[in-house]
């Protein structure tokens, strides 16, 4: 055996296809095993296993040794060729008494297959088969397969089996369980696996916390990584584990806890990791500090790959800073080791968009193609909006029809955006027809509509969008927002009264109120619903979720102490000219990040310029 593997390795080196098999054929079982062993380091194509298959029927060794018949499926199976995988079913059938290692060699082979459903079917089969007992290692590959295919389904009834066939506590299983539950989006049952777990290693953990970031959870998620560097013992976060808790941070706005994980991140050496060193930059840039993730950026150890440009021009954009986007972007492309694809030129026509830059915008966009990239839906739907925050609705009308391909849902409704804002009937109509053709059911869509028909006093074809928003039972998306006080992340959405403090909170407003009275406030009321009194809709503005956010945060920090505030929807009028002028009444700097961008608010101006 020891000579196999000597003369296996040295033909590694030297030699390939032909020349392996022909020392396979020669060593017969002791070589096939090496060859299984090395599999990964030789370049064997489709006639090669055929003729190994060949050699093992006509010596006898297919059907004497068992075993050749598993190690041959195996090494044919795990092939990335499509057509290697058909092979191995095709052989399979003529195993006179398959055994359970058999099944499994055609079972991994078909989870890693483009088409892991039919590894889920092939389980089944075997399940069925006369002879054939699943054991722990066919639940795992068949679970990955159900990972892979995103069958929750299935992933449940298969866990009720790892329970029947008595593998209920194998530690590996288990962590393969929640890692499943966790993909699939299962996120209760994921936890209930991991709380059930009497042992829990790194792989339990980082399971764990990525679903949870990803499922919507950051909250979960951070706390969780917090309770795993408190129990985990010998074991530390490592790669994955802090991508996972950064992806939370960034969710959610979480800049302190974001900042101690970047400690730890230093702390434990783990920025030597680009794609680490690339979440960094992104936690830092969605909570609104770009600055720091600047700094991040500029001291990079590892080599910067084009993730970690793109995530910088897209922080700066985000940011409102449209010149360091577009210069960055130019530094990009002149230092020769990254050139920019898609997603740079987004990042660019979104510093544009954001900081009004209309001409640089719109030459960017047609610069494209000249270097061989192809603008998709992003691309026209940034170049539209450019075009239609500055007024030039018949040109961003033209764009959309000169699209190559159709145009989606949001391209119409910034084009809609842009004619409620310029009080354009005509381009609203328009865009609103093409939506309703569409199937839109946005109520945003209505209510824009119908404040561009209430703007020009035709309230016959207001009442008429409202007959259609309750024919279509439209009901609108509900607004919410976070924010962190020491530590603690607080959820509000509008007209919020579930707070502990909400008293406290409501008193706040009021006091808001009266102070910006004095300042000249006029409640903006014109994007509330036309069908209730001017009381009813100052009272619906006040209590937007972004207000009650705020207003918390001026009760609950000291004087001086900037109020950072994350919206799911995009800042209205009346809250933005609110927000200004509480930072300039009760001197603070608030950071308020849309679903479009950021805001900072100081000395009652924004950062924005009032354009956004």
């Amino acid at each position: 055996m020891k000579n196999a593997k000597r003369r296996v390795k040295a033909l590694g080196k030297k030699k390939k296809g032909f020349e392996v098999l022909e020392t396979v054929s020669h060593g017969g079982m002791a070589y096939l095993d090496t060859l299984l062993q090395r599999r990964s380091s030789l370049s064997l194509s489709h006639s090669h296993f055929k003729q190994l298959h060949s050699h093992l029927l006509t010596t006898g060794i297919f059907h004497l040794r068992p075993t050749s018949a598993t190690k041959l499926i195996e090494l044919i199976a795990i092939s990335p060729s499509a057509a290697d995988l058909s092979y191995a079913l095709q052989i399979f059938p003529y195993i006179q008494f398959p055994s359970t290692n058999d099944w499994n060699a055609v079972l991994r082979g078909l989870a890693q297959s483009p088409k892991p459903t039919e590894a889920i079917s092939w389980f089944r089969t075997m399940s069925r088969a006369a002879g054939a007992r699943p054991d722990a290692l066919t639940c795992s590959f068949a679970l990955k397969a159900c990972a892979r295919a995103l069958a929750r389904n299935e992933a449940v009834q298969l866990h009720s089996q790892v329970v029947r066939f008595g593998f209920g506590s194998d530690m590996l299983l288990k962590t393969t369980l929640l890692d499943v539950y966790a993909k699939v989006g299962d996120i209760d049952c994921a936890r209930k696996v991991f709380d059930e777990m009497c042992k829990r290693d790194i792989a339990s953990w980082n399971a764990l916390i990525i679903g949870l970031a990803q499922g919507n959870r950051p909250n979960e998620a951070i706390a969780m990584f917090n309770r795993m560097r408190d129990e985990l013992g010998g074991f530390k976060p490592n790669e994955v584990t802090v991508l996972g808790a950064l992806s939370a941070c960034s969710q959610l706005g979480a800049f302190r806890e974001g900042e101690e994980i970047h400690e730890y991140i230093l702390m434990e050496k783990l920025d030597g990791n680009v794609i680490v060193c690339n979440a960094v930059i992104d936690m830092y840039g969605k909570c609104g500090f770009v600055e720091k993730a600047y700094e991040v950026f500029s001291s990079m150890k590892c080599k910067r790959n084009i993730v970690t440009w793109n995530t910088m021009i897209m922080a700066f954009a985000m940011d409102g800073n449209a010149r360091k986007a577009l210069e960055l972007f130019g530094e990009m492309r002149e230092s020769g080791g990254v050139q920019p694809d898609a997603v740079s030129y987004l990042g660019a026509l979104c510093g544009c968009n954001h900081g009004g830059l209309v001409d640089e915008g719109v030459r960017l966009f047609y610069s494209m193609v000249e270097f061989g990239l192809e603008p998709n839906v992003k691309h026209y739907g940034s170049v539209v909006d450019l075009m239609g925050r500055a007024g030039r609705l018949e040109e961003a009308y033209e764009i959309i029809n000169s699209m190559p391909t159709s145009p989606d849902v949001v391209l119409w409704q910034t084009l809609l955006g842009a004619s409620k804002t310029y009080g354009n009937v005509e381009m609203a109509e328009i865009a609103s027809q093409k939506l309703m053709e569409m199937g839109s059911s946005s109520c945003g869509d209505f209510v824009l509509l119908s404040n561009v028909y209430a703007a020009h006093k035709r309230w016959d074809d207001v009442g008429r969008v409202r007959e259609a928003m309750k024919k279509r039972d439209v009901r609108k998306i509900p607004g919410f927002s976070y924010t962190e006080v020491e530590g603690v992340i607080h959820k509000f959405v509008n007209g919020d009264q579930s707070h502990k403090k909400w008293r406290e909170i409501y008193g706040k407003i009021d006091e808001i109120q009266l102070k910006m009275r004095g300042f000249g406030y006029v409640a903006s009321t014109n994007n509330v619903l036309h069908d209730i009194g001017e009381e009813e809709k100052e009272n619906a503005l006040s209590h937007h979720s972004e207000k009650l956010a705020v207003a918390f945060g001026l009760i609950s920090t000291s004087e001086g102490t900037p109020i950072q505030v994350i919206k799911n929807l995009r800042i209205c009028g009346d809250c933005h000219m609110v927000i200004k002028l509480i930072s300039k009444i009760f001197n603070r700097e608030i950071i308020v990040r849309d679903r479009a961008r950021f805001h900072r608010f100081k000395d009652g101006l924004c950062s924005c310029k009032d354009y956004w």
